[in-house]
């Protein structure tokens, strides 16, 4: 029988608790080596590690299980990845596009079993290409859209209906351009590093990231003011004016 080492990353404490009694119970062939709550102590405990596959949550506080990507170089990933979710809609096509393995919350011993037994076939076939193959299709759709948890839902938002976004302590709220407004628990970095590739979107302040295509007007006075099409005032942070002057400057030509 192989021996298979496993890393699970997972903030649901139950969640948690379910898949590790599951694997001990009915796969002896699994050896769990660690359990971390967070994407960052986990890509500590896959490098320390260095487990077959992991167990990874898409939707955690601060860190989507999707960034993973963003730590790892592509030309060095010995691992497989078995994607574990609640929505049913998440970036279903793009996993099974790149042939990266997922389950649905609540777990069960039979989807386990199949995930297992998937992970078992495919195991010699080089992890790199099927990495490499989610990591483009990820980045494309963070250009295309973000998804955003509001509740027991998901929502996918073009980032063009985005007018700006307001850091509140650990959570943000998100102003579109439809009038909504919705308050979500990740932080504003979180969207800025998200946003990166979209050329419309600056930092203007630790509190706010705006889309400058709905900037109306930039006044000097009282340390400086942005004015939004839909009205709204922002504070502009002294040290971010060049920033945000150089990329109106490219927009504009």
């Amino acid at each position: 029988m192989n021996k298979y080492k496993t890393v699970i990353i997972e903030d649901e404490k139950r969640a948690q608790i379910l898949l590790q009694n599951i694997l001990e119970n009915h796969f002896p062939n699994i050896e769990i080596t660690a359990v971390a709550d967070d994407l960052p102590s986990g890509v500590k405990a896959i490098r320390k590690h260095k487990p077959d596959f992991v167990f990874l949550d898409i939707e955690m506080p601060n860190y989507s299980g999707l960034e993973i990507l963003d730590f790892f170089d592509e030309n060095l990933v010995d691992f497989s990845i078995i994607f574990t979710t609640a929505y049913n809609h998440y970036a279903i096509e793009a996993l099974k596009i790149s042939a990266v393995d997922y389950l649905l919350k609540p777990l069960n011993k039979e989807e386990i079993k199949d995930a297992l037994e998937r992970f078992e076939k495919k195991k010699n076939k080089q992890n790199q290409e099927s990495f490499s193959s989610l990591k483009s299709i990820i980045q494309d759709k963070k250009i295309n859209k973000i998804a955003v948890p509001e509740g027991n839902q998901l929502h996918f938002i073009k980032p063009e209906t985005i007018i700006y976004i307001k850091a509140d302590n650990s959570y943000s709220e998100i102003y579109l351009d439809n009038g909504k407004k919705m308050t979500v628990s990740r932080s504003i970095k979180n969207f800025e590093d998200g946003l990166k590739q979209n050329n419309s979107f600056c930092r203007i302040h630790k509190s706010y990231l705006i889309n400058t295509s709905y900037v109306e007007r930039y006044d000097k006075s009282n340390g400086g003011w942005i004015t939004l099409t839909n009205k709204t005032e922002l504070p502009i942070s002294s040290e971010k004016i060049n920033d945000f002057l150089n990329m109106i400057d490219k927009i504009s030509r």
